[in-house]
């Protein structure tokens, strides 16, 4: 009874380490996406997740991750629900699916702030996570549906940081346009890949950094 007891009581004092940030990805599949920019899209942000310092941050932040597409109105989808980043294992896996996941959209338009619409509703699963971040990427200006700024005040409420991968092929300065109308929330910012061929080494570079808080946040260096 009294070995009973103490495993209880140890149970109970040693808590799960709470989420330090939940990240949606939320990966443009509009009409301008052609088939092979699609797999660039998923197979760099997979190797991104993999990449030894961004998987050492989610881990070390227990982050939860979930994966969105989206284009046009009404066509947007979590296709994988928020995922705890434990150990490498879980990234791994969490990569793998990313890898494999069908596209279920191909001709339709642009509508970010739907995107960020839907993305926005699922934080409300996650309330235990420090911060809240959509990472969107895309390669054109909204064109349907809400327009990004319109669910600004929403965001801002909820306290969803958004952040964006802007991809420059077919319009350069586009990342101006994401500046201007799309990222909000306290430090957003947008990074920038001239052609889908940029796209791998720029989704690590950015994952990172919206991943730098919680790695420094775990590991203070004493002066």
């Amino acid at each position: 009874m009294r070995a009973a007891f103490f495993a209880s009581f140890m149970t109970f004092a040693a808590p799960a380490q709470a989420c330090e940030v939940a990240l949606m990805l939320a990966v443009d599949v509009s009409g301008s996406v052609d088939p092979r920019e699609y797999r660039i899209q998923m197979e760099g942000l997979a190797a991104g997740l993999l990449d030894s310092s961004v998987s050492a941050a989610l881990v070390g932040g227990q982050s939860k991750l979930a994966l969105m597409q989206w284009t046009g109105t009404g066509r947007q989808e979590v296709v994988i629900g928020w995922t705890t980043m434990r150990d490498d294992t879980d990234v791994l896996v969490f990569a793998n699916e990313v890898v494999v996941m069908p596209r279920l959209w191909r001709n339709f338009s642009t509508a970010i702030g739907e995107a960020l619409a839907l993305s926005l509703s699922y934080f409300a699963q996650v309330p235990e996570c420090e911060r809240r971040v959509i990472d969107v990427s895309g390669d054109g200006p909204s064109n349907e549906g809400r327009s990004p700024q319109s669910v600004w005040p929403e965001l801002q409420t909820a306290g969803v940081t958004v952040n964006a991968l802007v991809i420059e092929a077919s319009l350069p300065g586009l990342t101006t346009y994401f500046e201007s109308n799309v990222i909000t929330g306290s430090g957003a910012f947008a990074a920038t890949a001239n052609t889908y061929d940029d796209y791998p080494e720029e989704i690590a570079r950015k994952l990172l950094r919206e991943l730098t808080k919680s790695l420094a946040a775990l590991n203070p260096q004493v002066p």
